[in-house]
């Protein structure tokens, strides 16, 4: 588990291949953006930026391996990215922790005030069989976004053949735009604690033993109940 903390950023250069390592449980590999730090991952439509596992044959230079299908998932976990933006917990919680990562860890804490802040870029970037079960019916998001805000920039994103959900908002206000979610085990496109941004121009394609395409809950406390999302272009 690799975690961008302490106000850190991290950068990653377009065409780079990230391979994640096996393992479940405390060993499920997970790239984490805590809060106040930034990524800014930026590749192109001919250089994406791609996360898969160790397992997959790809290569530098390449966009595609050979040996994994759409239905080799679970086999790393993802990409994690916490913010300060508002979220409506539990309880009337205007803080909460990530699932997935222990209550003891600090930087599993995500939500606050700043419906502008900035964790960093993510564009054109493919995140390929992951999922890793963490817990009992517990898995890792291809991409979780909790407590995002409008400051973050997130667009041209791939999510395949991941074992849970391809794309999970927990609150925050981030705009996701060109979204394309594919093969995964669970649900598409996932809302909770009253995400309150726009997620523009998305395809979802199912394929294998999967859930639906949009699971959307809204408030889950008396905190924060007034925001609004948006979901427009969607197939």
């Amino acid at each position: 588990r690799v975690v961008v903390d302490g106000g850190a950023t991290l950068t990653i250069e377009a065409g780079t291949i990230i391979k994640g390592q096996e393992g479940t449980g405390a060993n499920a590999s997970a790239l984490v953006v805590a809060r106040g730090s930034k990524i800014n991952a930026v590749g192109t439509a001919s250089s994406p930026i791609i996360f898969t596992s160790v397992l997959d044959n790809i290569e530098e230079g390449q966009t595609m391996g050979t040996n994994l299908t759409k239905t080799d998932n679970g086999l790393w976990g993802g990409i994690i990215v916490l913010g300060n933006a508002q979220i409506s917990a539990g309880d009337g919680d205007t803080e909460s922790q990530i699932e997935g990562i222990p209550a003891t860890e600090t930087y599993g804490t995500f939500g606050g005030s700043v419906d502008t802040d900035n964790s960093g870029t993510l564009s054109y970037i493919s995140i390929r069989h992951g999922g890793a079960l963490i817990g009992a019916g517990n898995e890792i998001n291809g991409l979780t976004l909790g407590g995002v805000g409008s400051g973050t920039t997130i667009n041209n994103i791939e999510v395949v053949a991941n074992l849970d959900d391809g794309i999970e908002f927990f609150g925050g206000t981030v705009n996701v735009s060109n979204l394309l979610i594919a093969f995964q085990g669970d649900d598409g496109v996932d809302i909770d604690m009253n995400y309150s941004g726009t997620v523009n121009n998305f395809v979802v394609i199912h394929g294998i033993d999967t859930d639906e395409a949009l699971e959307i809950d809204g408030p889950e406390g008396a905190t924060h109940t007034n925001g609004l999302f948006t979901l427009s272009n969607g197939t």
